[in-house]
């Protein structure tokens, strides 16, 4: 999932630098605190067993994220905007828990989230450390990332009611490879002036780290995963 629109242009945008670099380090901020209510989200999940799986715990995903991501764009303007960004956090968080609770009841459930963790901020620092130094205009891009991101809904949907392993592996390392693309592609957005509003830029790159931690935890759990 990601909300990312596609605006074509050249690098840059007619934005000033100082400007950019306000708007990065506001994402960066914003970033960081939805974390909070993401952990809290998943332990309220973990605590009072409110996780649900197959065909209905997908419909709810679904339907609560994107009316999270349309309250969001609707108040991305305003104050209101954070509020409502931090309550999809913990809606995200919530879902994961069903995950994180299934990955917890291995022997070595905690080191595994531990390892996702710090997974997906090494593929966070490199691309971030990608976008600061490439020239090139990567708004081009933005379109085959959504094409893909599309596909992977749709195979994640399919294999809900399959319940093929495989197909998980084959999701989940798509998946990683394409919200890592999209990480660099947000990031880059955002050093260009191509996108100047930290909300929209914060929720672009959450989702991207989501999908990034959520596949690298399914794959650990796959491989990984110990019930001595």
């Amino acid at each position: 999932m990601n909300t990312e629109v596609t605006r074509m242009g050249s690098a840059g945008y007619g934005v000033p630098a100082q400007e950019r670099h306000r708007v990065l380090r506001n994402t960066y901020w914003l970033l960081a605190l939805s974390l909070i209510p993401t952990v809290l989200g998943a332990w309220t999940g973990l605590a009072t067993g409110i996780t649900m799986r197959g065909g209905m715990g997908l419909i709810v995903f679904l339907g609560g994220a994107f009316a999270f991501m349309y309250a969001i764009e609707k108040t991305k303007n305003s104050g209101k905007g954070v509020a409502v960004l931090l309550a999809f956090t913990f809606f995200m968080g919530l879902m994961l828990s069903g995950l994180i609770g299934m990955v917890l009841g291995m022997s070595n459930g905690a080191s595994l989230i531990m390892t996702a963790f710090a997974g997906t901020a090494g593929v966070f620092f490199v691309m971030a450390s990608l976008a600061s130094v490439i020239q090139r205009d990567l708004s081009g891009l933005g379109k085959w990332l959504f094409v893909g991101a599309i596909v992977l809904v749709v195979g994640a949907a399919v294999n809900v009611f399959v319940g093929s392993t495989a197909g998980m592996m084959a999701i989940s390392v798509a998946a990683i490879g394409i919200f890592s693309a999209f990480m660099l592609y947000d990031i880059k957005r955002v050093l260009d002036g191509g996108e100047t509003n930290y909300i929209t830029a914060t929720l672009a790159l959450y989702l991207d780290l989501f999908n990034v931690f959520q596949s690298l935890l399914a794959l650990l759990g796959i491989f990984g995963g110990s019930n001595d």
